[in-house]
């Protein structure tokens, strides 16, 4: 139900801005952890910038740690999504005909079409901030239409751009870039545990590295290449591993491959790790390779963060996070010959890329918090 708040109530003025999302707190996920940098970002700005935020799907009792003087929630989780998204958008179009706000945020595809039949009668200008996939296909006309008419679309990165952009012929000129940040203060450099070296059986072992969902429809996050490249990786690194963390019901698929492979004694499938816990693992990598089709990437930055030379794809968002090649390798995809030539290359060191302290110095001069801040207020000011 919702959040019983009046609007803008104790703050001191009208919000600037209206944000309206499917959810951030109720559920994990990509978007959910960009739009919390996001709300981070926002609060280090002018204390001057106010926003309220509208919730579709979370209800009050989520944990909130963003909730202040400048970011107010409203909250209408209700058992009947149609009643819901009604209760939401009345609550929302009063907001708008008594305050005005000078800009309307929406935060996925599948509300563009009510904040655009809410926003353009009124002339109040609307942003569209797209993530990845969701807008990648062809839309239906009212969505497409809402893009079009929006103000200004947000997204991570110029794949997503170019993709959302040949399926929906959107204006190319109309798409700016909010890229993913990375905290360089929870992902940093250290010692491989000895408790987990003990625990996944990689002592004196050369440790490649893939942190994904282990589902049947992403198969595009490459585990299957990198296992098909293990045999001729062992051939000159005898003694290396390959440590999988995710879970999912590909797994069995995965698992019978590196048997069929006979390098089932190399695959350590670790399963689902923690959040708080991941540093620790990106720790154990030697190089962290998923051959992927991304929309950005956010775990290669996280292991560079971590000092641990990366891997990607060559046809992805992940060209943003790797600046190209020059951070780390770019490799076919779906080819586990190119996949094993580059993890040998990254295993043997020579590279500049392998240097973990100018990796770190690189993904955080370019992706860090400070350069999220600086990006959006460049966004909003323009705005």
């Amino acid at each position: 139900m919702a959040k019983n708040l009046k609007l803008g109530e104790n703050s001191g003025k009208v919000a600037d801005h209206i944000f309206v999302f499917l959810e951030i707190f109720a559920r994990e996920g990509g978007i959910q952890s960009y739009v919390k940098d996001i709300f981070r970002a926002y609060l280090e700005l002018n204390p001057g910038y106010q926003a309220e935020v509208f919730l579709l799907r979370d209800s009050p009792e989520c944990s909130n740690q963003f909730e202040c003087d400048r970011l107010k929630f409203h909250y209408f989780h209700h058992q009947s999504p149609q009643i819901g998204r009604i209760k939401m958008a009345g609550v929302l179009l009063k907001y708008l005909l008594q305050k005005r706000p000078k800009r309307v945020f929406c935060g996925h595809i599948n509300l563009a079409v009510l904040i655009q039949t809410l926003c353009q009668p009124l002339g109040i200008p609307y942003t569209v901030l797209t993530y990845g996939k969701e807008v990648w296909e062809p839309l239906n006309i009212k969505e497409r239409r809402a893009l079009a008419t929006a103000t200004d679309i947000w997204t991570i990165s110029r794949y997503s751009r170019d993709r959302a952009c040949a399926a929906n012929g959107i204006n190319p000129n109309q798409v700016k870039m909010l890229a993913c940040a990375i905290d360089g203060e929870k992902f940093t450099a250290g010692a491989k545990l000895p408790e987990l070296v003990t625990k996944y059986g990689l002592t004196d072992a050369k440790v490649i590295m893939t942190v994904a969902r282990l589902w049947s429809g992403d198969i595009y996050k490459g585990v299957d290449m990198t296992i098909r490249a293990l045999p001729k990786i062992a051939q000159v690194f005898p003694d290396v591993k390959y440590l999988v963390i995710g879970r999912g019901d590909d797994q069995p698929r995965l698992a019978k491959l590196a048997q069929d492979l006979g390098v089932s004694d190399r695959v350590v499938f670790a399963g689902f790790v923690p959040t708080d816990d991941l540093v620790s693992h990106y720790r154990l990598a030697d190089a962290y390779i998923m051959p992927s089709q991304e929309g950005f990437g956010i775990v290669y930055l996280e292991a560079m963060a971590c000092g641990v030379p990366v891997l990607s794809g060559d046809d992805d968002g992940s060209a943003d996070p790797v600046q190209d090649g020059k951070v780390g390798w770019r490799v076919p995809h779906r080819d586990p010959e190119a996949v094993a030539a580059a993890c040998i290359e990254i295993l043997k060191g020579d590279d500049q890329r392998c240097d973990g302290q100018w990796l770190r110095e690189q993904a955080i001069a370019n992706f860090g918090m400070e350069a999220l801040k600086q990006q959006l207020l460049s966004l909003l000011e323009s705005s």
